[in-house]
């Protein structure tokens, strides 16, 4: 359920506090190739970009990396079963910002945990929700 939920990017703004609004440049639903349009609020300023499905492991890992935007990016996002019945998911952004993106990097890195951490909170709540 929680690879399901997580790999749409429908659902998107429904748990990534800091997306505004996503736009299917392809066909939904994802597939290897599928691409999509984010925009997002990010240290106050609007970021525009395109990511494309690089690879879906059916309920165990699916990754995007962008297309076009303002520096590489990837997203990766892998799930496994916990001893306790639940799902343990983990999040992770890599990229190679430029320009002032470059010199502020590391303020960018700490943002973005803190961001991940609200993202993965909310998250939770969205899907135990009655």
């Amino acid at each position: 359920m929680v690879a399901a939920f997580v790999s749409n990017p429908d659902n998107a703004t429904k748990w990534y506090v800091n997306i505004k609004s996503i736009n299917w440049e392809t066909i939904p639903p994802a597939v290897v190739g599928s691409r999509i349009a984010f925009v997002a609020q990010f240290l106050g300023r609007r970021i525009a970009y395109t990511y494309e499905v690089r690879e879906i492991v059916d309920d165990e890992r699916f990754v995007m990396a962008t297309a076009q935007g303002p520096f590489p990016m990837e997203t990766i996002y892998t799930w496994r079963d916990t001893p306790s019945g639940g799902t343990l998911m983990t999040l992770r952004n890599a990229g190679e910002p430029s320009g002032f993106g470059k010199v502020a990097a590391p303020m960018m890195a700490s943002a973005m945990r803190r961001a991940n951490q609200k993202d993965l909170k909310l998250l939770k709540c969205v899907l135990e929700a009655p």
